[in-house]
């Protein structure tokens, strides 16, 4: 699996999408320094931090773009190059081909977004930074690790899997999650809400009318990461390689 590992790393880590997510993952961290050279300990600004930085931008926004940017074209490109038979067809377990590619982006985007949750907590959240900057990395591994296996399994069921993520994450992640409470429960940015509460209730008590259970999340993230791996490795047992 070592050498399918590094296959999958290098790429994923092409210099163009590594230059794009490394600028979308470094977008909190220069916010957060403007935001705190202007605001500093305002009563007002730890308030909002949590809600437009960290909810509204990190968990909304950068990491589910980050994840589909490498996760999507793991086998997409693959198929698409007509590669993926010559990986078939070499005498290794499908778990030996799908785990690599899996592992590769949670390795590249949970880097980078932890680097980033750490930082922008510590940044702007001062005395409370240390807690808050596990809660806040805890929850985007968790994002990162729940989102990785849900797009991987999107590009090796279509080769159309980034317009498909882009659809899922805006329209049911971003806006219906936000309005109808039940849906919640099926959403992996409200699993890592949920996680960031649950973690540090005192920092990011803002989120405590909206969170589901944290039990609830982390039963609920381990049931996806799990369930659209399977799905990943059954898709690729019974799909036609060309």
């Amino acid at each position: 699996m070592g050498p399918l590992l590094s296959l999958s790393l290098r790429q994923v880590a092409g210099r163009r999408r590594i230059a794009v997510i490394v600028l979308l993952s470094a977008l909190p961290v220069v916010l957060s320094v403007i935001l705190h050279a202007k605001f500093g300990a305002d009563r007002e600004f730890l308030d909002q931090f949590p809600e437009g930085v960290i909810n509204n931008l990190l968990l909304g926004v950068i990491m589910p773009i980050v994840v589909m940017t490498l996760a999507t074209p793991a086998f997409g490109n693959e198929i698409e190059d007509r590669t993926l038979n010559v990986l078939v067809l070499k005498p290794v377990r499908r778990i030996a081909i799908v785990m690599p590619k899996f592992l590769a982006s949670v390795v590249v985007a949970g880097s980078l977004l932890t680097v980033t949750s750490v930082a922008i907590s510590l940044i702007a959240l001062g005395s409370g930074g240390g807690q808050a900057a596990f809660a806040v990395a805890a929850a985007v591994l968790t994002g990162v690790l729940a989102y990785s296996s849900l797009f991987t399994w999107m590009g090796l069921v279509s080769s159309k899997a980034l317009g498909f993520a882009l659809v899922y994450v805006f329209l049911w992640e971003v806006v219906l999650s936000q309005r109808i409470r039940g849906i919640r429960y099926f959403s992996v940015r409200e699993y890592s809400l949920s996680i960031l509460h649950g973690l540090d209730d005192e920092t990011f008590s803002v989120f405590e009318p909206r969170v589901i259970e944290f039990e609830a999340a982390v039963t609920a993230s381990i049931i996806v990461i799990v369930l659209f791996f399977f799905l990943t490795l059954r898709r690729l047992n019974r799909m036609d390689i060309p």
